[in-house]
């Protein structure tokens, strides 16, 4: 998955660990106040009952010293707590252990609305203080809740983590990308991933299908063009208007330039290249000889001037250059082969008047043409062939490039990966 992907299925993950977390908070509150709203009333009833049964219990055995010391020691032993009895001048009568120093419960003992002394006692000083016995399971309890919003947040998020991966692979252009949800997963993430998959199925099928009739046209298209050019030479031979010949040949030419380029693009978007060792310099030789340019200048400034390609695909984007040299930069002065790093470069030096401000990358774009005049109509150029190249040089490691050169014209190339060991890796269908 891409970063994109990647981002988004983070951020889902976590504002859904977020929300889960700040839900399980927020329930805890909210239980906690009911129970106090609940319970409080009970809970200070219960210890008003206490407070009276402890004072009339003392009450009764005020006068009997003897008993009275021994319900001190009693409630001090059951208790648990430090006990210490005073009579209503705040004098001490009896204590257990050590005094009460902050006293937790002073409970006064009444008989007839006279005071007859107090009660106080004292817990949290006999009583070891451990606070982790009360902090230590709330944390676990937290923590435990919070792995499991966790858990259940990753188990949410994955599925969508999954179609997004499967978009963004489908949008690059990998058709054959779907989407894998685990049979575990139900509800509208199974039907949304359903419905994605059958899709790309779709989109995939009929892009197949448009492609193959490209191909299909574009290679029908060359027989009937091959027999028009036999028969403007019959013509010519039997004496036949020269002119009006040439102008047919031209334009059988230039169908037979627009049919190879269909066709090359048409192998491009199948991935069927055929890589094999080639030699640059063969290369450009053959493609100056058929664009009949014999005496121009081929210059080879590579020492290694071996590659790994498909010498079709690489023959087509020389042509190009080759031709988009002689529409627009009054035909071409040389064919150079240059070693750059790890790549070879093919680049066509023009005679014209060089690329304008922005051109060295719109003349790259499809259907864009430098000319926009009744020439350029007349040559029936779509503006394809050198986004053709550009296409090639990528599918090859490559790219392209075009600047104005020092002493005029400009110099129109691209790019491809030198041979060796990993080279046949690099072609991809572009």
């Amino acid at each position: 998955m891409g970063r994109l992907g990647s981002f988004v299925g983070a951020r889902l993950h976590r504002r859904l660990f977020l929300w889960f977390g700040l839900s399980i908070l927020a329930t805890g509150a909210v239980v906690a106040t009911v129970m106090s709203l609940v319970g409080g009333g009970t809970w200070k009833q219960e210890g008003e009952r206490v407070r009276t049964f402890v004072s009339h219990r003392f009450e009764e055995v005020w006068d009997e010293p003897a008993r009275r010391n021994a319900l001190v020691d009693s409630i001090a032993r059951d208790l648990q707590v430090g006990v210490e009895l005073h009579d209503a001048t705040g004098t001490l009568l009896v204590r257990t252990e050590e005094p009460c120093r902050r006293p937790e419960f002073n409970l006064p003992v009444m008989r007839d609305g006279a005071v007859l002394g107090s009660v106080r006692a004292c817990y949290s000083h006999f009583r070891a203080k451990s606070p982790l016995k009360m902090v230590l399971p709330l944390v676990l309890s937290c923590m435990v809740l919070w792995l499991a919003a966790g858990k259940l947040a990753r188990r949410l998020a994955r599925p969508m983590d999954e179609l997004v991966r499967a978009t963004l692979d489908l949008g690059s252009g990998r058709l054959d990308s779907r989407a894998d949800i685990a049979p575990h997963v139900t509800g509208e993430f199974a039907v949304l991933a359903d419905a994605f998959n059958d899709m790309a199925g779709r989109i995939e099928k009929q892009m197949a299908d448009q492609r193959e009739l490209l191909a299909a046209v574009s290679h029908e298209l060359r027989t009937p063009l091959a027999r028009l050019r036999v028969l403007t030479e019959l013509l010519r031979d039997g004496g036949g208007n020269p002119k009006t010949l040439d102008q047919v040949d031209r334009e059988v030419v230039e169908l037979d330039a627009l049919v190879g380029e269909l066709l090359a693009s048409s192998r491009l978007d199948f991935g069927q290249l055929t890589p094999r060792v080639l030699d640059a310099r063969a290369l450009a030789t053959q493609a100056l000889e058929r664009a009949g340019l014999t005496g121009s200048v081929l210059d080879v400034e590579a020492e290694h001037a071996g590659l790994v390609g498909d010498a079709t695909l690489l023959g087509r984007a020389l042509a190009n250059l080759l031709e988009n040299a002689r529409k627009h930069g009054t035909g071409a002065e040389a064919l150079r082969v240059q070693e750059r790093g790890e790549h070879l470069a093919f680049c066509v030096d023009d005679r014209g008047p060089g690329l304008q401000p922005g051109e060295d990358e719109r003349i790259f774009r499809p259907f864009y043409r430098k000319d926009s005049g009744a020439e350029a109509r007349e040559a029936g150029s779509l503006g394809l062939g050198l986004a053709l190249v550009q296409r090639i040089a990528r599918a090859h490691g490559g790219d392209v490039f075009a600047e104005n050169r020092p002493g005029g014209g400009a110099r129109v190339g691209f790019t491809v990966r030198k041979s060796g060991p990993t080279a046949p890796e690099h072609l991809t269908a572009a």
